[in-house]
């Protein structure tokens, strides 16, 4: 399944630092030492979830040496960003953490992050999508390394051509499953309880919005649109998806069964992501990975596009040390590359993702996948569709009515945000 990136989290060096941060550009990492961080003994603590710790270690190593400081890299195995917070605002959390761009808004209004200093050309060295996601009010709050996506994954052996609309796509799986070379139309996961994220493209596709924006694109948590016009259009279409229609899209398939419907060879569809694809390698199956199409005259199918990313801890004892490693050395090539040989995603750097491109073909269908995707909303109210959302989508698809139950979904949502 998704590995959610919920889980899988001195003042006088500040102004010679900071500036040789902002004048580096995307140059190499700055290398001068620092003698006041050597003679005060500055410390940079960064916090990871354990693999990433494990990839930072030894880039880690190198900028204590060349600045003459001692890093500590700390492998926080659950809760990360809950343990972050509190422990930030009890003033003993880290100077860096490692986590999703979707933590920003809770991150920020809880006071813990600062904005991060990138020069302009460093800014356009990364892919726009992982920009966008990590700005908020108009500042940068964190470094992108990874980018992450669901798309279309097809069995080529039993679909040789990607369908262009979803309505080929249902008609093809549907001519499999009559000729009984499948057993399902498709492989997208529901459960009982089902599941906003990867339902999101279809809904996006058929009109449907979570939340509204702002001129400057900030995304708006007063302006609510789970059960606006659009929204109900939308899930009239993923109804007629659903068990008491074309039977592609059923609350049997779940997180847990997914992947393995399509490596049984049960369908020949499966939405998924990069997860899916070491199981898929494994069990064989020629595949290819394209966006997901739209609904027949509808939007585009836009997936949620998370970012992984380096944020600066705004009560942080070695913030100057901490913009420093996040603007010189995250936004280098070796490091992006490391952490997505160590867990394979896009890197968000284009000149990384220029060079893992010749040796990993998938990434660039995936990243393809991306340009059509939108950002994971990073405002704290996103914590209150998840559930409400997916409930509503299970039984939306087990043929509960639509205007009802996305209306009662909206109260909940909107309930939950005023509190």
């Amino acid at each position: 399944m998704r590995i959610r990136t919920t889980g899988v989290i001195a003042i006088a060096l500040a102004t010679s630092l900071i500036a040789a941060g902002c004048s580096s550009g995307g140059g190499k990492p700055t290398t001068t030492k620092s003698s006041s961080a050597a003679t005060t003994g500055a410390t940079l603590t960064i916090w990871a979830d354990d693999q990433r710790a494990a990839v930072l270690k030894p880039f880690a190593a190198k900028f204590g040496s060349e600045n003459g400081v001692t890093v500590n890299v700390q492998a926080i195995s659950k809760d990360l960003q809950t343990n972050f917070v509190t422990a930030s605002q009890a003033g003993k959390g880290p100077d860096i953490v490692v986590g999703a761009h979707d933590w920003i808004g809770n991150l920020v209004q809880n006071g813990t992050i600062d904005p991060v200093q990138l020069t302009s050309q460093q800014s356009a060295a990364f892919a726009p999508v992982a920009l966008s996601a990590v700005s908020f009010n108009g500042q940068t709050y964190g470094v992108p390394y990874a980018i992450e996506n669901v798309a279309l994954i097809r069995n080529t052996d039993l679909v040789p051509t990607a369908p262009a609309t979803m309505e080929d796509l249902i008609k093809a799986g549907q001519t499999l499953k009559d000729a009984k070379k499948v057993t399902n139309i498709m492989a997208l996961q529901v459960g009982q309880t089902g599941d906003a994220y990867h339902i999101y493209p279809l809904f996006s596709s058929g009109g449907g919005y979570l939340f509204g924006r702002a001129s400057n694109g900030q995304w708006q948590p007063t302006d609510v649109g789970v059960d606006s016009s659009g929204s109900v259009a939308a899930f009239t279409k993923i109804q007629q998806l659903g068990e008491k229609g074309d039977g592609a899209l059923t609350r049997s398939i779940t997180a847990d069964n997914a992947i393995p419907t399509f490596t049984g060879k049960k369908t020949a569809f499966l939405i998924s992501g990069p997860w899916a694809i070491p199981d898929i390698k494994k069990a064989g199956i020629h595949y290819d990975i394209t966006p997901i199409p739209s609904f027949a005259g509808g939007e585009p199918a836009s997936p949620f596009v998370g970012i992984q990313a380096f944020f600066v801890a705004s009560k942080g004892k070695s913030k100057a040390l901490a913009q420093e490693f996040v603007t010189n050395y995250v936004t280098q090539p070796d490091l992006q590359v490391a952490l997505y040989q160590a867990n394979p995603r896009p890197p968000a750097l284009t000149a990384a993702l220029t060079q893992v491109e010749g040796t990993d073909p998938d990434i660039t269908k995936w990243f393809e996948a991306s340009k059509t995707g939108t950002p994971m909303p990073n405002i704290s109210a996103m914590a209150a569709i998840w559930d409400p959302l997916g409930k509503a989508e299970a039984a939306i698809i087990g043929g509960a009515n639509v205007q009802s139950t996305l209306a009662a979904a909206q109260k909940a949502i909107t309930g939950a945000i005023a509190k």
